[in-house]
């Protein structure tokens, strides 16, 4: 067995242009003070590094490394949530993705998913560059609209949307291959990849692509109602990122899954800081160890009634105590 990596903290949401969190090398001095290990850093920007260059240059991707590691830390991924939803937007949501993308590309869908297909593949590369095994990414969303089906949808459709889905995610996962490193969706709610059924469909379609893999979150499985622990058991040979965040579900005789278009604080499903909420990590945590889950556990912070900061603080110890040091010998071996 393995013991998981951590704690580490994924940057985007505590990025801001106040110091200390508006350039690389303080923000990783902030999240070593209050005792992670490790960063997980959004490819989209630039307050953090140049995608293209650390694509291109091993030397750039050496600086980037080494300020990480001058503060005592180390880069567990990339991620490039937003360039990978635009992968793939049904055209009746592209204007909602626009500043995802450079402004010159906003109201130009077939532009967008080009932009967003070159900037994967310099991620592939920027992580070769950088000694990373996995990104983490979204898988855009052709089909989401259809979701709840009414009307009818059109026949085969769904089986086209996976097979267009696949076909404009070969050629990065093939970037990813001849990178080695593994490409892991993020299943969420909003994404054609949102549960175990859409991933095997994608998978199929890609030809059961060996870098096709999964970021696990179990937050996004409660506000589906779904057993994020028996994911677990089904795909844990595909999982290989580990968002660490919590969530709630309380539903009323007014709303539920679908959350009434309310804003996040009156939803019956909403994200919690770590610990606030309703995910029992302390499962979560005994199954990745018992999988030989070997990549980190990564603090994603999103809640909408704690502070941001006094979340992250919290978020490290948390962890910290949830990682299992996994046992070196058997416990009867004094039977033997």
């Amino acid at each position: 067995m393995k013991t998981i990596k951590g704690p580490a903290i994924f940057l985007a949401q505590f990025l801001t242009d106040q110091s200390p969190y508006n350039n690389l090398g303080d923000i990783c001095k902030w999240a070593y003070s209050l005792g992670y290990k490790g960063v997980q850093i959004p490819s989209w920007d630039k307050r953090c590094l140049d995608l293209q260059l650390a694509a291109e240059s091993k030397t750039y991707a050496d600086e980037i490394n080494g300020i990480v590691t001058e503060a005592g830390l180390e880069i567990t991924e990339l991620c490039s949530h937003l360039q990978g939803q635009l992968v793939a937007v049904h055209l009746a949501l592209d204007s909602n993705f626009d500043n995802f993308s450079p402004a010159g590309l906003h109201g130009k869908p077939k532009e967008k998913a080009e932009w967003a297909t070159q900037q994967l593949k310099y991620a592939a590369k920027a992580s070769k560059n950088l000694g990373l095994k996995a990104h983490g990414t979204f898988s855009g969303n052709l089909m989401w609209h259809t979701v709840y089906p009414w009307p009818q949808r059109v026949k085969g459709s769904v089986d086209e949307g996976f097979k267009e889905l696949a076909k404009r995610w070969l050629p990065i996962l093939n970037a990813f291959d001849e990178a080695g490193v593994d490409l892991c969706y993020e299943i969420h709610p909003g994404e054609d990849l949102h549960d175990g059924i859409t991933f095997e469909r994608f998978l199929k379609e890609t030809g059961n692509h060996k870098r096709a893999k999964i970021l696990y979150d179990p937050s996004h499985f409660v506000l589906q109602q779904l057993n994020y622990l028996d994911y677990i058991d089904i795909y844990h040979s595909y999982i290989k990122m580990f968002h660490v965040k919590d969530a709630e579900f309380n539903p009323t005789g007014k709303s539920g899954v679908y959350g009434g278009y309310q804003d996040w604080i009156d939803r019956p499903g909403r994200f919690r800081s770590t610990g606030d909420g309703q995910v029992n990590f302390k499962s979560i945590f005994s199954k990745l160890a018992q999988y030989d889950y070997e990549g980190w556990a990564v603090l994603e912070w999103e809640c909408c009634l704690k502070n941001s900061l006094d979340g992250a603080k919290e978020g490290a110890e948390f962890i910290k105590k949830h990682i299992i040091k996994v046992a070196d010998r058997a416990f009867d071996d004094f039977a033997g």
